[in-house]
Formats: structure tokens, sequence, C-alpha cells
């Protein structure tokens, strides 16, 4: 009995020993991974390539680049000077920093690259400055008109350990000068210069451009002595701008330049030229929305002026551009005799433009006060005509970010956004931000879109706080599952052991009895 006490003690001891064991081993760990790694919220949080043994927790650097300064804009070929500022946000020294241009593919780096080592090393920037690092780099030649992306690899450390950081710019690049302007048709080129006349009979008018001819005598009376000459000195459309595929009133105005001599039976057919789409190419790019393309005027007198018009429709498919109507005039003077003019106007049609935005993507959609979020977005030109200049800016409660140029968007084509976005103050989940797009047209006008999103930014948490969170966690993933099994099991097979050795006992007990009263009636019976 004894020693089966002694066998059960021991057991037990084993037991607890076994759980206490990796218990002390998690505290020990604990204990050594308690060590801050200064980070910032940014493009890439800094990683440590060598930790110090030291249970002293490393004090915070922050470096931020680009801060403050406006996107720069470069043109092909140009040799400039690119400078980046660097601000240690932290509250700790950072020393031997070390910025160099990340270049993975050639094509995605607007600048020659002309250097083996493009790295740059600071000093020193003390906590709360700043420095500055310079390039001089040459554009490539064959850059886009687009923000260029340009990635930085930044190395420093505190006095103990070394930490690397990635941060990107955004560089503006304008393409070289090509001819983008459409061909125009083989008609009179039209002249934005107002109300000009001359003794050539010419006219034009600031919304197209006119050209007139000579009368030309075809039959009638001989015994006239000056010829009567009829031109068109301008003409109006309603509405104002004439747009692909809708319907405008055409007036023109026309005009008996002779002093003594009435015209008469004027007689005016308006044809204009074939134009469109390869698969519409034979039709003419105005025709009559109701009625024929012939005007009939009973007389213009002497000096005087008079209008005619005429309701047309443009074709849906014709892309933006002036195009050519031919006016043929046929007229009397007052003694019958004939004559024949011509007449060219050039009416400006536009095509509206049509785009669409993608759904915009933050990444992520919750960030803390000081800390920034990439907003990515596509912008598909479904129109007919080009977006010139396409800027993005960011606007709303407690955000901030720098402008985005997107650049030129060829009908059909994308444009890519992609913006960073800083909280300055806490945003309820919910709250609406906006994002403004500017664009112009081919002759400079300038136009604007918006789209708005959902942005949350929430207070800054204090480092006590991620402290004991972390330590929690870290709690909870270091409790020892296996000792706590192996304590079960010994537990069950002791409670097991006593159990039987009790059942046995009882057993004995009872059998001692029964041989007792087997003795007392054999007793009895003698």
């Amino acid at each position: 009995m004894r020693h089966w006490k002694k066998a059960t003690g021991v057991i037990l001891s084993l037991a607890m020993l076994t759980a206490m064991a990796p218990i002390s081993f998690a505290q020990d760990n604990k204990a050594a991974s308690n060590v801050n790694v200064a980070g910032e919220s940014g493009n890439e949080n800094p990683s440590a390539i060598f930790r110090s043994s030291s249970e002293t927790p490393i004090p915070k650097i922050r470096l931020s680049v680009g801060k403050g300064q406006s996107t720069p804009n470069y043109n092909a070929e140009q040799k400039v000077e690119l400078t980046v500022k660097i601000v240690n946000e932290g509250s700790c020294d950072a020393n031997n920093v070390k910025i160099s241009p990340v270049i993975d593919n050639a094509s995605d780096f607007p600048f020659k690259i002309e250097n083996m080592n493009e790295e740059k090393t600071i000093e020193q920037i003390k906590a709360g400055e700043s420095a500055e690092a310079t390039w001089n780099f040459s554009v490539r030649a064959d850059v886009e008109t687009k923000s260029y992306k340009t990635p930085f690899q930044i190395t420093y450390d505190d006095g103990t350990n070394i930490y690397e950081t990635n941060k990107y710019i955004y560089v503006n690049t304008t393409a070289k000068k090509t001819d983008d302007a459409p061909k125009a048709d083989p008609t009179p080129t039209p002249d934005t210069t107002q109300n000009v006349s001359g003794d050539a009979g010419q006219a034009i008018y600031d919304a197209g451009g006119i050209s007139n001819s000579d009368p030309i005598a075809t039959g009638g009376s001989d015994k006239s002595q000056s010829v009567p000459r009829v031109i068109v000195t301008g003409f109006s459309t309603n509405p104002e701008n004439v747009n692909a595929g809708s319907d405008f009133k055409l007036t023109v105005h026309v005009k008996n330049t002779s002093k003594t001599t009435a015209v008469s039976n004027l007689l005016f057919d308006m044809q204009a030229p074939s134009a469109g789409t390869d698969a519409a190419a034979e039709a003419p790019a105005f025709l009559p929305s109701s009625g024929s393309s012939t005007i009939y005027l009973e007389s213009i007198p002497a000096g005087e002026t008079r209008d005619i018009s005429i309701d047309l429709n443009a074709r849906a498919d014709l892309v933006q551009k002036p195009y050519s109507i031919a006016m043929s005039m046929k007229y009397e003077d007052g003694n019958a005799a004939q004559y024949e003019a011509s007449s060219s106007l050039a009416i400006p049609v536009k095509q509206a433009a049509r785009f669409e935005f993608s759904d915009i993507e933050l990444s992520p959609d919750s960030i803390q006060v000081g800390e920034e979020a990439n907003l990515t977005c596509n912008i598909y030109n479904t129109g007919r005509i080009k977006l010139y200049n396409v800027k993005i800016k960011f606007s709303g409660d407690g955000i901030s970010g720098k402008d985005v140029f997107v650049g030129n968007v060829d009908s059909g084509a994308t444009g890519t956004i992609d913006g960073m976005l800083m909280g300055e103050s806490e945003v309820p989940a919910g709250s609406k931000c906006k994002m403004t797009m500017t664009y112009e047209d081919e002759s400079g006008k300038s136009f604007t879109a918006e789209k708005e999103f959902e942005m949350e930014v929430t207070p800054v948490m204090d480092d006590d706080d991620t402290t004991m969170v972390g330590a929690v966690e870290e709690e909870e993933k270091s409790t020892p599952i296996i000792p706590i099994v192996v304590v079960v099991i010994v537990a069950a097979v002791v409670i097991a052991v006593l159990v039987v050795h009790k059942k046995k006992k009882k057993q004995l007990a009872l059998e001692e009895e029964d041989l007792a009263d087997e003795v007392d009636r054999f007793t009895e019976d003698e």
C-alpha cells in the first residue's frame, strides 16, 4: 500500500514539471519579443535588418518622402534636377540615411539610366527636421504624357538597429508634340476672325468659315453695264453649338452688294459633301431634316441683306471638326440678265464627351489619423473625342491628397487614376468624399466631372494600447495545450487506479467477512 502511494506521487510530480516547462519557455519568448520596430503608415513599413538583443523598446522613426512638394512636370528629352524632400516625423534621429531609386523595369522609369548607382547619402536627419536629396536626370525621349510612379528605397539606423523602407513619388511627363489635329476635308479652312470683309467679296463669320466666288453671266439681256454681286456675309446656327446626331437650324445672311441694281428670282441650293466613317462614307455630313435643300427668295434690293434658313441634321458618326456646305446661287438683275455664283460655309460639329468611372478602390478602406490610403480608379473614354489634360483632385472633411495628372485619354482608351490620401482628422464611417476630374476639349475649353466615395479615418491608437493588445494576443498564443492534455491523462490514470484499488479493498473486506461467518457457523455446528 505504501509503495502504491509513492508511485502515485512520482507520477503526479512528473506531470506538473512537464506542464510548467513550456509555460516558462513561452514567457521567455514573450519577454524577448517585446521589442518595437520603428515604422510608419505609408507606402511601406520599415523592417529591421539587424535587431538588438536588448529588451529596451526602440524609439520610433517615421520618414516621409515628398511631403509638401508639388508634383514635377517634365518634357521629353528635358534635362532636369529632381529634388526629393525627406522628413523625419518620428521621435528619434535617423542616421546614415541612404536613398536610391528602384528600377525594376526601365520602361516604368521616366529618366535615362546613365549611372551605375544613383544612391544618395544623408548623414543624419534629426527628429522633426527634413533634408533633401537631388539627382540630375535626363527625361527619356519616348515618355508618354502621364504620371510615372517612381519608387525609392531608403535605409537608415537609430544608432543600434538598421532599417529599410520603400517609398514612392509621382513624376508627370509630357510626350513629344505630334500633330494630333484631325485632317480637314478638301474645303476652305474656317477662319475665326470676326466680321471681316474685303473688296473681293469675301466675308468671314465667327461661327465658322465662308467663302464667295465671283458671279458669272449665264444668259438674258446684255444691257447691264455692271454685274450685281450676291455674297454670303455670315451665318448662324440654332442651337449655337452643332452636336453630331442633332437637328439644327442654319440661317444664312446674303447681301446684294450693288448700290444701284436690285436682284430677283434668287434660287439657292445647299449641298454637303460626303463624310463620316468608312461604313457610311457615301452619305452627306448634313441632310435636310424636312423638305428639300433648295430655297427660293423673291428679291434683294440694292445694297440690302436678306436671311434664308433651312433645317438640317448632322450625322451621328461625324468626328469633331468643321464640315463644309456648298451653296450655289442663281439670280437675275433688273434687265433680266441671269447670273450664277457660289459660296461655301464651314460649320463646326461638336462631339459630346462620354466617359465612365470604374469603381473606386481604397487600400486600406479605413485608416488612422496620419496614415495614408491608396486610391485607384479607371476612366473609360467611351466617346468619339480625345480628353485633354485630365487632372484629378480629392476633397472631403478630414482628408487631403495631392492632385493626380492623368494626361490625354484617347477615344476608346483607358486612363488610370492612382493617388494617395492622407487622414488629417477623424472621419466617421460612411462619410462622403469627392473625386473631381477636370479635362479640356480640342479648343481648350475646360469641363469637370465628379464621383463620390466613402472613407473612414479613426483616431490614433496609443502605443500603450497597442502594447497591451499585443501582449494579450501573445499570451493567448503562448497558452500550452500539450502539457494540459498530459496532466488530464495522468490525472485520469491516477483516478482510475484509485477506483480499482478501492474496489479490490472492498471486495477483500467482503471476502474476509464471509470467511468469518463460515467459521462462526462451523463453530456453532460443533
